[in-house]
């Protein structure tokens, strides 16, 4: 049996893994870096997360990644390059949004993911944020209505950490971000947890990760979470600066992440930390993320 299929399978509470690196072989290198770190969920990019390529993938290794994962119970998802902005007001970026979106999500179908994870962009130009959540709306929907396999993946929405003009970083704004979309049934949405924080969302004091969650629940409905980025934030909350920090080593600190395992909204959504450290302190926050999970 090929050594790409000794991935363990994930609980059923929460499956912990890590965003992984596939440059040499999404199967080769991507399924080897998730087994040392003893992941039970992966994320991947299919494309040059800072350009705009839209490479075809090896039928080998996409089948090879997809039979390990499936096998394993290793629930997969992609990122989409963070170039993707549908609130721009250059017509050229949201022609290659929508390129490159489309490629990430059939790519994610190929390689048997869950779901695809993109970054809700910002309104460039000074335009008013009514005007590109309009051009959401007519840009971004069709690609939703796209999806009509049922092994497709859900199209996930991270809100960032509130830089600019952008057009989600704050629960709340989920909410015209649904509407512009019509509360698609592909629609889920991935909190990253550094990302909430520098927001705004004080996720270190009590309680302030279910009043987090139950915000966003209210907003959005049950059951569209299909992904949580778990990353501490180098900075103070609210600082608007997306600089994540190993799990317990920074501003957010280990409880509230205890506190997110407990919360009825995240039973089986998947966490992939996006940490710094290299493989030793991605496999430390991975344990440590395992060990704030077994008192649930």
């Amino acid at each position: 049996m090929s050594d790409t299929h000794d991935l363990l399978p994930g609980p059923a509470r929460n499956p912990v893994g890590g965003h992984v690196p596939v440059a040499g072989g999404l199967a080769k290198v991507g399924l080897a870096y998730a087994r040392e770190l003893a992941a039970e969920a992966v994320q991947v990019f299919v494309a040059n997360p800072r350009g705009w390529a839209t490479p075809p993938g090896d039928p080998r290794q996409d089948e090879e990644f997809r039979a390990a994962c499936a096998a394993e119970g290793v629930p997969a998802y992609v990122h989409a390059p963070y170039l993707i902005n549908f609130g721009s007001h250059t017509e050229a970026t949201v022609e290659k949004s929508v390129d490159s979106l489309r490629h990430s999500l059939r790519r994610g179908r190929e390689i048997g993911a869950l779901g695809v994870v993109v970054h809700t962009g910002s309104a460039t130009g000074g335009r008013a944020r009514a005007q590109a959540l309009a051009q959401v709306h007519e840009r971004l929907l069709p690609l939703l209505e796209e999806l009509t396999h049922d092994d497709d993946p859900r199209l996930l929405l991270e809100p960032t950490a509130g830089q600019g003009s952008s057009l989600c970083s704050l629960v709340e704004d989920l909410g015209p971000y649904f509407e512009a979309l019509e509360h698609h049934p592909k629609l889920g949405v991935c909190l990253d947890t550094c990302h909430l924080f520098a927001a705004g969302h004080d996720l270190a004091e009590p309680g302030g990760m279910k009043r987090t969650l139950d915000e966003l629940v209210a907003v959005t409905g049950p059951g569209r979470l299909g992904l949580i980025h778990a990353n501490d934030s180098k900075d103070v909350v609210g600082a608007h600066k997306d600089r994540h920090e190993n799990i317990g080593s920074g501003h957010i600190g280990a409880e509230p992440f205890a506190e997110l395992f407990r919360h009825p909204e995240t039973a089986g959504v998947p966490l992939t930390i996006e940490t710094p450290g290299g493989k030793e302190g991605h496999a430390a926050d991975v344990a440590l993320l395992k060990a704030l999970r077994e008192p649930v």
